[in-house]
């Protein structure tokens, strides 16, 4: 199922929407979180931009797996090419999880967090505190494993099998 696209293969495809949903769910939940006046304007984006990261992480490291067995089945994996494979399958797997947890992090914000409305409600000053710090985390975290990802397997493309 996560194999091909009309013939090519379905991995080089769908990373992309992983290397763009990723890092634009960090920057999103960074400004959700340190700047109030963008809060009102994109609540509903952040929402829906941590649902759909994370699955598009997801979808990568299928289609990566299925890639993977693909070219193993076909003999195309020689052994010492298989360690620069299985490093970027292990920062693949991690990258999937920093997603998660920066998607966990932006629903709270929406949640907690929510714009100031005409009634002045604001959150407890100590969880938005708590919130903006795990929002830099969690978003310094996901790009930089997103940039190992594609690090290791942009070298494991160009340096050949």
């Amino acid at each position: 199922m996560f194999e091909e696209f009309m013939g090519i293969p379905a991995h080089p495809l769908v990373l992309h929407a992983a290397v763009v949903f990723v890092p634009l769910l960090a920057l999103l939940t960074i400004a959700y979180a340190l700047v109030p006046l963008v809060r009102p304007h994109t609540r509903w984006v952040l929402g829906l931009l941590a649902v759909g990261a994370p699955i598009c992480a997801l979808l990568a490291k299928f289609s990566g797996d299925a890639f993977f067995e693909r070219m193993r089945s076909a003999n195309r994996v020689t052994p010492e090419f298989l360690p620069k494979l299985e490093a970027h399958q292990h920062f693949g797997d991690l990258t999937l999880y920093a997603a998660i947890g920066l998607a966990v992090v932006a629903l709270a914000l929406v949640w907690f967090v929510p714009p100031r409305t005409a009634e002045g409600v604001r959150p407890g000053r100590a969880l938005t505190l708590a919130l903006q710090v795990l929002s830099l985390v969690a978003a310094g975290i996901a790009v930089y494993y997103v940039v190992r990802t594609g690090d290791s397997g942009a070298k494991a493309v160009w340096e050949g099998q």
